[in-house]
């Protein structure tokens, strides 16, 4: 049966057999284009990244995660950063993390080279009372589709489910998000935050 979407990975035996071990299972058939945005949910604990990563060795899909740029100078833990996926992000540019991300995906797209951000737009592992809106404007702006990732606890699956294209017209938008992401259950559950647009006061793009 042909696959899905065109681009494929081989990914990582040994990942996919402690997923295994672990009784998660990853379902994913492709993406549809060299670029775009992931989007998982929910995010409410840190056992999220380690599934992440794994599951992300497991598929071979060589995503990328914003990350504080000073993180990077850590020693040691910032070139293993980088090594996992770590964008850094100088939150202090004039442009923002939007604006930088949005000409990176343009660089990449002009040299045919891929490029996967992953992202979860809760922002924390904390309850909020929604979705801050990075993932949303680097999307539009850099014209890329949003990969729908379920990170289903309940279900103990990592699931790809579709991949939209944003409309600009955020409570549409929002909504089929919404729709796509009902039914997920994530490690606390009572963390995790509405699909709904959220800007708080210090959230810098």
């Amino acid at each position: 049966m042909a696959a899905r979407h065109p681009v494929q990975f081989k990914g990582s035996a040994m990942a996919r057999w402690l997923l295994r071990l672990a009784g998660w299972r990853v379902t994913f058939d492709g993406l549809p284009a060299l670029q775009g945005v992931v989007v998982a949910y929910p995010h409410t604990s840190n056992w999220d990244f380690i599934v992440g990563i794994l599951a992300k060795w497991a598929i071979g899909i060589p995503a990328h995660f914003w990350a504080k740029d000073s993180l990077f100078k850590v020693p040691v833990f910032g070139p293993w950063l980088r090594w996992v996926g770590g964008l850094p992000i100088d939150r202090s540019a004039a442009r923002g993390a939007v604006g930088q991300t949005v000409d990176t995906f343009h660089e990449h797209a002009q040299a045919g080279r891929m490029l996967w951000l992953a992202a979860a737009p809760e922002g924390t592992r904390k309850w909020t009372p929604g979705w801050r809106s990075g993932f949303y404007q680097v999307a539009l702006g850099a014209g890329v589709p949003v990969g729908i990732v379920r990170l289903d606890w309940g279900q103990r699956e990592i699931r790809f489910v579709d991949f939209l294209t944003m409309s600009g017209d955020e409570v549409d938008d929002y909504a089929r998000l919404a729709t796509a992401f009902e039914g997920v259950r994530g490690y606390h559950p009572e963390q995790g935050s509405p699909i709904v647009p959220w800007r708080p006061s210090k959230d810098k793009k």
